[in-house]
């Protein structure tokens, strides 16, 4: 059982975040984002730097939601191979949307490297670990497809795959040297910080009570303040607990829950990803190991906290890494995965000056960083539409029911590793 449950790594490796406050009386500004993680502080980033003035209004604390609960895998893309992107949007906005991602990691790590954003930040690559035939053939598309659009991926074999993994249970890996890992809450606060830099206002612990048009644009309302300004960002992706509840039926939630190690020995280190890449895995209930910079192993998977989760993840990684054969949890924590029906990221226009951006299906710091950075470009008419898609989504159908399925499928896969494990 973890020492620690519910406890986060990240909140207890990251740096300091920004002293701010709660909002209060009235406030002006050009642009009002709600929402504290990696899209809105981008998004309050980019604008401040342009000119913009631009105030963010976070419900609880910067980074306090999927953004610091991340796995913490700058990854190029999305979730899609990139053939199913192209018959879901056409082959043209497709190649527009898959070159914006492809070169996500590389503006994350610029970003990191000017305003200094202290986040152990490693790139060297991630792995897409390849499980059964199934995962080899999924692996063999997506190298193909992803080598035609000139991405300098590489299909690893069996004996590659395991001696980069230090485990013997993949029989193939897709290394993407783009990549990398990152801390997720100290990137988010150090976002926070770089915006704050810019002159971007940002406000903690005000949640929005309701939102209303004006004579001249938007207003938000907390419970001890108000912003009133010409458009609106809803960056709350799968938290959409405060105002903004109605954008919660676009999506269908996931959980997804994280355990942290006691720092490795070196002895072990030398075996388990002794390059220190990420890793995710091919299979249905997928789940992802890394390092962090202190030696510890970080290993996650779909489905909420609890004892099934623990207890399915030890016996996983003594599976995976037999040089664990008693590892020790220090953490557990969980966040929430917004699924769209497409798995692709939409930013939509809800009414004239009302934006709602959500649907990173997982994988939010690349998109998240690259969307708040269009999202600057487009308003100050630096750029003509953005390289997400702007259509209106309609509320999924039996969204609650689709979640309880993704759940209990996750529970029943967990449980059933553990009765095979002992049979």
């Amino acid at each position: 059982m973890p020492t620690q449950l519910c406890d986060s790594l990240w909140r207890a490796s990251s740096p300091a975040a920004p002293v701010l406050t709660a909002l209060e009386g009235r406030l002006e500004v050009d642009v009002v984002i709600v929402g504290g993680g990696f899209t809105g502080l981008s998004a309050a980033l980019h604008m401040a730097k342009l000119g913009m003035s631009v105030a963010v209004v976070e419900a609880q604390e910067v980074g306090f939601g999927g953004s610091g609960r991340n796995v913490g895998l700058a990854n190029a893309g999305l979730w899609l191979e990139p053939n199913q992107l192209d018959a879901s949007i056409g082959a043209e906005a497709g190649s527009v949307l898959y070159n914006a991602l492809a070169a996500a990691p590389e503006y994350v790590y610029g970003l990191i490297d000017e305003y200094g954003i202290q986040c152990e930040a490693t790139r060297n690559g991630t792995l897409h670990a390849g499980v059964g035939k199934a995962g080899l053939a999924q692996l063999e598309r997506r190298y193909e497809q992803l080598t035609l659009r000139g991405a300098p991926v590489q299909l690893l074999d069996a004996a590659e795959a395991q001696s980069r993994i230090g485990s013997d249970k993949f029989n193939s890996a897709l290394f993407d040297p783009r990549a990398g890992t990152i801390q997720p809450l100290a990137y988010a606060r150090g976002l926070a910080e770089a915006a704050l830099k810019e002159g971007a206002k940002l406000f903690e612990f005000s949640p929005v009570d309701k939102i209303e048009p004006t004579s001249g644009g938007w207003a938000i309302y907390t419970t001890s303040g108000e912003v009133h300004a010409e458009k609106v960002i809803l960056a709350t992706n799968a938290y959409s607990e405060y105002g903004v509840k109605e954008q919660a039926r676009k999506f269908v939630p996931i959980f997804y829950s994280q355990l942290a190690s006691k720092p490795l020995s070196d002895a072990q280190l030398a075996s388990i990803l002794p390059n220190k890449e990420g890793v995710w895995d091919t299979c249905t209930v997928m789940s992802s190991f890394r390092l962090d910079q202190q030696g510890r192993l970080v290993f996650g998977g779909m489905g909420g906290e609890g004892n099934i989760l623990s207890n399915w993840a030890s016996q996983r990684v003594t599976e995976l890494f037999p040089i664990l054969s008693k590892v020790k949890w220090d953490y557990c924590w969980t966040g929430k995965i917004a699924y769209s029906e497409d798995h692709l990221p939409h930013c939509q226009q809800l009414q004239n000056g009302l934006f709602s951006v959500a649907g990173y299906s997982g994988r939010g710091i690349g998109p998240g960083t690259v969307v708040g950075a269009e999202l600057a470009q487009w308003f100050a008419g630096q750029r003509e539409s953005l390289s997400i898609p702007t259509t209106l989504l309609r509320d999924i159908p039996f969204r609650e029911l689709k979640r309880m399925f993704y759940e209990v499928g996750a529970r029943t896969y967990h449980l059933g590793q553990q009765s095979h494990a002992l049979s």
